[in-house]
């Protein structure tokens, strides 16, 4: 399934991702497009739990973008850094 999202800004963002979502059940493998801020992810994971997810790091769905998912994003970008 393909998810498209806002506020990807680098290799940080793109670690924090990853790592969230494999954290969800029935993912399997993620894939992550920095420049479209595309997200493919391949299993049987719930698509609603997924946005949940990412949005909660502050990468809402495209057209869903508000100050606080920006500023959570910097936090998740920066931790993404760190553990990179």
């Amino acid at each position: 399934m393909m998810i498209q999202v806002e506020n990807l800004k680098c290799g940080g963002c793109v670690s924090s991702v990853k790592k969230a979502l494999k954290t969800v059940e029935g993912v399997h493998e993620i894939s992550v497009d920095l420049e479209s801020g595309m997200i493919e992810v391949s299993g049987h994971a719930d698509r609603v739990q997924l946005i949940e997810k990412l949005a909660g790091l502050g990468y809402p769905e495209i057209g869903n973008n508000n100050l606080l998912s920006k500023t959570k994003s910097y936090v998740s970008c920066a931790i993404g850094k760190m553990s990179h």
